[in-house]
């Protein structure tokens, strides 16, 4: 297990409210939640950095990767659709 450091987090009532709806470990959840915008902020640079290399993403490599990321076809026209 990693070592972990203790903080203080000010966060709106009404976020706390709901989050002791979802979890009884509060602590837990936001280390998911940082760990996963981490991920996502560092995606980003990773492809920002290799469009900047070797130009926009072509369709059909848009394709794959949301045939990849949500299965099927790549049509996913979801939220989480680019």
């Amino acid at each position: 297990m990693s070592s972990t450091t203790r903080i203080t987090v000010t966060l709106p009532s009404d976020q706390v409210a709901e989050l002791r709806k979802l979890t009884d470990n509060i602590s837990g959840y936001v280390a998911e939640a940082v760990a996963r915008q981490i991920r996502h902020q560092l995606l980003g640079d990773a492809l920002r950095r290799h469009a900047e290399e070797h130009g926009p993403f072509s369709d059909e490599e848009l394709a794959e990767a949301r045939a990849t990321i949500f299965g099927g076809d790549g049509s996913a026209k979801g939220p989480g659709a680019a």
